[in-house]
């Protein structure tokens, strides 16, 4: 009989149905790091969403054969370390494509019309005081006939490039950074920055591009220009981002996503109050229909694997 420990169920808001395969399920809220190895000892199938799983843990669980990730991303799992003593690495794919795309739309809608700073104004009472009909103090933009620059054109991005197209917008997807070699339907990294009037971030945080858009990248990108992430926050370094937001240097930002969560020792971002930074505490993959993929495909993918017919397997 299987053993199935999800460590953070709390991160998943629906239900599953049971694996149709003999099993026991034991569900913990969130699990501390002291607690893992405890509560994974007799655990033949580990779920997880953002608990991390390393070599120093998973050495004393012998009775480990599976390791389901609750997410896409999987750096919290030491992979090489599965990958050499046979235990297998499975992640959920595409299940939040609609919804993190939908959210990216949204943030690009608000930072455009400046959705932020009229709200601010209405409740300061400024509409009330104005003497027309209608407060007109902020710029206002139409997405039609900006141009969208993609950074990640993975199932996520494509989802925003069709969404941003059905608004009118021109869709530049860029070439990874560093790279001379642009590939066909490409655009540099640099021309990426330069030409954008939005640019919107999603590619997985891994060494190379960890802090990909600092200083230099804010600064060649349009002083007219916003930046959405909803991808993972160490894309960005989130000091020069706020000195870019407050100098002019750009004039807008949208983020889903953290360096660190939650956000218990502070960030730079959310140290500031600016009507032109949006924040919301990465939740743009979670709507209903996305959460409820993720728990199915969860239970596929367990089903496909005890089955020996393994899907979705990164290590």
């Amino acid at each position: 009989m299987e053993q199935i420990v999800f460590l953070d169920r709390d991160t998943v808001r629906t239900e599953f149905r049971a694996p149709n395969f003999e099993h026991s399920w034991l569900d913990y809220p969130t699990t501390a790091s002291e607690q893992i190895l405890a509560r994974l000892q007799d655990a033949t199938i580990a779920i997880t969403n953002k608990i991390p799983l390393r070599a120093g843990v998973l050495a004393q669980l012998p009775k480990l054969r599976l390791i389901m990730v609750a997410a896409t991303g999987y750096d919290c799992i030491d992979v090489p370390y599965c990958r050499d003593h046979q235990i297998a690495v499975c992640n959920v794919r595409h299940y939040s494509s609609q919804s993190v795309a939908e959210h990216a739309l949204m943030l690009m809608l608000n930072l455009h019309r400046n959705f932020v700073a009229y709200q601010m104004d209405v409740n300061a009472g400024d509409w009330q005081r104005t003497s027309t009909f209608c407060l007109n103090t902020h710029l206002i933009r139409d997405l039609q006939g900006s141009t969208l620059g993609l950074i990640g054109y993975g199932a996520i991005g494509q989802a925003v490039g069709r969404l941003a197209s059905a608004f009118g917008m021109k869709i530049l997807v860029g070439e990874r950074k560093g790279i001379v070699d642009v590939r066909n339907g490409r655009v540099s990294f640099e021309q990426l920055l330069s030409e954008s009037d939005c640019l919107s971030l999603h590619c997985p945080l891994t060494p190379e591009t960890r802090g990909m858009i600092g200083t230099s990248e804010l600064a060649r990108m349009k002083k007219s220009a916003i930046l959405v992430n909803c991808s993972r926050g160490g894309l960005v370094d989130e000091s020069a981002l706020v000195e870019a937001l407050q100098q002019g240097e750009i004039a807008a930002a949208g983020v889903d996503v953290l360096s660190q969560e939650p956000p218990v020792n502070g960030n730079p971002l959310l140290a500031v109050n600016l009507p032109n930074l949006i924040i919301t505490p990465h939740n743009a993959w979670a709507s209903a229909q996305s959460q409820q993929n993720l728990a199915d495909q969860i239970v596929n993918i367990l089903e496909s694997f005890i089955q020996g017919n393994p899907i979705n397997l990164v290590s």
